[in-house]
């Protein structure tokens, strides 16, 4: 049994990040049908039109097309959107996926709403990426559409590290995933992360090691983000339950939140 260690961006490698993040894939799908039906202002059509930013492996936008949605996607990586692709392919779906950035993205059409979790928003790194992030989400939704924005939010006064541990397995494959975080920064506003997969394929054994920056947010710094972008109104937050039932208040000192952000009328630019 052979082993080795791996310094690499785990964005270079879709099917093991997949693995890890897809224990939630239909409970974050059912709840974003659910997010558009209770909360967008626009009349639920047969078909739900999607735009995912920074899509990744492309998981849920594979599980909203096996939904009966009409869906887009697009991200930076070339590596996840290849694995994307052909995933959507081989299930019979028409793939309509981009490479592109989150802050300079342009799709040309509209859609009934937008989604993206699990943090991917915290790696726009300062205040001019994420509000130019928000405005072209904004202007690529109908009136009345939602956004639904979920991340983790930061406590600086626990100036500890924190761990979070996953496990997965697919055909074979195991990966174990291990994210660490460091005490976040209140003045840089940013925290280092690392991220250790545990892999085991085909008999053997690897480590890979990714290290990266997110962008920190407590509740206050949300809403001054939130005030600097009037085209989109905070209308609900849930926590990573994905309980539609249980709205929270932003101000609650919890570690995660979903938000829902609706485009208002007349703020087209």
């Amino acid at each position: 049994q052979s082993s080795e260690i791996v310094e690499e961006d785990w964005h270079n490698l879709p099917l093991y990040y997949d693995i890890v993040f897809d224990q939630d894939t239909i409970c974050e799908a059912e709840f974003l049908e659910q997010a558009f039906d209770r909360h967008s202002d626009i009349v639920r059509p047969k078909v739900i039109e999607i735009l995912e930013p920074a899509c990744g492996s492309g998981r849920l936008l594979h599980a909203l097309s096996n939904m009966g949605h009409n869906v887009t996607g697009f991200d930076i990586s070339p590596a996840m959107l290849e694995f994307s692709e052909n995933r959507l392919i081989e299930s019979g779906f028409e793939p309509s996926l981009y490479q592109m950035g989150m802050e300079r993205f342009e799709i040309c059409r509209d859609f009934d709403m937008a989604f993206c979790l699990v943090s991917t928003f915290k790696y726009l790194l300062d205040e001019e990426s994420a509000r130019a992030h928000l405005r072209q989400v904004a202007r690529h939704l109908k009136d009345g559409a939602i956004y639904v924005l979920g991340f983790h939010l930061s406590d600086y006064t626990k100036q500890v590290s924190q761990r979070e541990e996953w496990n997965g397995v697919r055909n074979g494959t195991e990966v174990e995933c291990v994210i660490d975080s460091e005490p976040p920064d209140p003045d840089a506003r940013l925290e280092h992360m690392c991220c250790v997969l545990n892999v085991r394929d085909k008999g053997k054994e690897k480590t890979v090691r990714t290290n990266w920056k997110f962008r920190t947010y407590n509740p206050a710094e949300v809403r001054t983000l939130l005030e600097s972008v009037p085209e989109l109104s905070l209308e609900a937050c849930y926590d990573f339950c994905y309980d539609i039932t249980e709205p929270r208040e932003l101000e609650s000192p919890w570690e995660d939140v979903i938000m829902i952000l609706k485009k208002l009328p007349n703020k087209k630019e």
